[in-house]
C-alpha cells in the first residue's frame, strides 16, 4: 500500500468506530481522530509523506516495528506507546484496519465505564468474529 492508501484506509476505519470524532487541534495539516476526547489516530503529510500514527501496547509496538519496515516509532509521540504507519509493500488493508481498531480499543478501555461508547472486550470479539468470517469467504 502506498502512503495515501494507508491514510485513506486508516481514516475510513476510524470513521466506522462508535463515538469517533475528527478534529484539527494542531491546524489543518493534522487530522486527529478521538473517542470521548482521547486521541487514537493522527494523520498528516507534514513529514513529506502521508503517515498515520496510532496507539499500540508497548510489547506490540516493538514486535510490529521488527516485523514491518513500514511501521516505525510514533512520529512526535511517545515511542513506547505509539507507532507510525508509512506506505510500503509490507502493509495490507486488513492490518491497517486491525491496528486502528486496536488503537481505538486501547483508548476506550481506559475511559470510565459510563463514558465508553462500547464495551471494549465485547467489541473486540465482534470485530474478530467478523474479520474471521470475511477471511473465510
Amino acid at each position: 500500500m502506498d502512503g495515501d492508501a494507508v491514510v485513506r484506509r486508516a481514516v475510513a476505519r476510524a470513521q466506522e468506530l462508535p463515538g469517533s470524532q475528527l478534529e484539527n487541534p494542531f491546524g489543518a495539516d493534522w487530522d486527529v481522530h478521538k473517542v470521548r476526547g482521547k486521541v487514537f489516530l493522527l494523520t498528516t503529510a507534514v513529514t513529506g509523506e502521508p503517515i498515520a500514527t496510532l496507539k499500540a501496547r508497548p510489547e506490540d509496538s516493538v514486535a510490529l516495528r521488527r516485523a514491518f519496515a513500514s511501521i516505525t516509532p510514533g512520529y512526535h509521540m511517545n515511542k513506547r506507546h505509539w507507532i507510525t504507519l508509512r506506505g510500503g509493500e509490507d502493509l495490507d488493508p486488513e492490518l491497517v484496519d486491525d491496528l486502528v481498531t486496536e488503537s481505538y480499543l486501547l483508548v476506550v478501555e481506559k475511559l470510565p465505564r459510563h463514558e465508553r461508547p462500547v464495551d471494549p472486550r465485547e467489541f473486540a470479539r465482534i470485530v474478530a468474529d467478523r474479520l474471521a468470517a470475511e477471511r473465510d469467504v
